[in-house]
């Protein structure tokens, strides 16, 4: 199934908002949790697979397994596969998934600064509306 753009639609932009339009998945793919994380620890250098789940705290093999493909599909993680035995199989960013990965890496940055901030947020909320 390819999702290349009719000649027609071609000189249309696309349109993350738009429900058909595939940004849409992409960014989804980028902002999910997982891709997120996967990203920003890619941003470091090449991982193999399990140096890669230890650095993303949490995720489970087969969840990392799926964002991989997701990521690599969409052109932003590639996947190099070595001919030794074991099998040695890398993953690093395309120079697409570096720009992303430093635009999200800027967003991390940004959260992980205004913590405390957001903390008192939350705190403050939660004493008037009731913790949940």
């Amino acid at each position: 199934m390819t999702t290349a753009r009719r000649p027609e639609e071609r000189e249309l932009p696309f349109n993350v908002f738009a429900k058909a339009c595939p940004s849409r998945g992409t960014l989804e793919h980028v902002t999910g949790r997982w891709g997120a994380l996967t990203l920003g620890a890619l941003h470091e250098g090449p991982l193999r697979f399990n140096e890669l789940r230890r650095r993303v705290d949490g995720v489970s093999e087969k969840m990392l397994s799926q964002t991989l493909h997701a990521l690599e599909r969409d052109g932003l993680v590639h996947r190099e596969a070595q001919p030794t035995n074991p099998p040695r199989v890398d993953y690093e960013l395309t120079p697409l998934g570096h720009e992303v990965a430093r635009r999200l890496l800027s967003l991390i940055q940004c959260v992980e600064d205004s913590m405390d901030t957001v903390l008192q947020a939350r705190e403050r909320y939660d004493e008037t509306r009731g913790a949940r």
